[in-house]
C-alpha cells in the first residue's frame, strides 16, 4: 500500500440524494459502480454500498469531487467543480493514496481544468499521486455497459499493482 495506506481513493463526482439520505457512496439502486467494481477485481465479492468501509481492507477508499447531494451531477457548477478540485487535491496531498481514481471524465476534466482529458491514466500527478479518470458508473452513463468499465477499471488495478480478486 502508498505511505497513506491506500492504493486507489476513487473519487465520485458527488452524492446523489440516495447516497446523502443513507451515507453510503453509490447507493442508488442501478448504480453500477459496486457490480463494476467487483467484476474488474477489485473486490472478491460484490459489496453493498452500506459494506464501504470494508474497502479500507482491500487499500481502497472512496470520496466525492463535490460535497453537496443533487439529483443530477449536471445541476453542479462550475465553480462548485473548482472548488471541489481544490478541496481534493488537498485531500490526496493528506493521505497520499498511489492512484486517484476520478469516476467520470466530465468531472475530472471541470475540476482540474484540463477539457481534452480521455479515459484512462492522466499526464497530471497530484504530489506522488497517480490520476486515472474513469468511466462514470451513473445508469445515464448507457454508453458504457458494466463488462467495458469493468475493463477499464481493471486496467486501473493492474497499473496499481493491485491482484485481481
Amino acid at each position: 500500500m502508498a505511505a497513506g495506506g491506500l492504493s486507489v481513493l476513487f473519487c465520485g463526482i458527488n452524492p446523489g440524494l440516495m447516497t446523502a439520505a443513507t451515507g453510503h457512496h453509490f447507493a442508488r439502486p442501478g448504480n453500477r459502480f459496486w457490480p463494476v467494481l467487483h467484476l474488474s477485481g477489485f473486490t472478491p465479492r460484490q459489496l453493498r454500498p452500506d459494506e464501504q468501509e470494508e474497502l479500507l481492507s482491500y487499500g481502497l477508499g472512496i470520496t466525492n469531487v463535490v460535497a453537496r447531494a443533487t439529483a443530477r451531477a449536471d445541476e453542479l457548477s462550475r465553480d462548485e467543480y473548482l472548488e471541489g478540485g481544490r478541496l481534493l487535491t488537498e485531500r490526496v496531498e493528506r493521505l497520499v493514496p498511489r492512484w486517484l481514481a476520478v469516476v467520470g471524465v466530465t468531472a475530472y476534466r471541470t475540476a482540474f481544468g484540463e477539457p481534452k482529458a480521455v479515459i484512462g491514466p492522466q499526464e497530471r500527478m497530484i504530489g506522488s499521486t497517480r490520476v486515472w479518470a474513469l468511466p462514470n458508473p451513473s445508469g445515464l452513463n448507457a454508453h458504457w455497459t458494466a463488462a467495458t468499465m469493468a475493463e477499464e477499471y481493471a486496467r486501473l488495478r493492474e497499473a496499481a499493482g493491485l491482484p485481481g480478486s
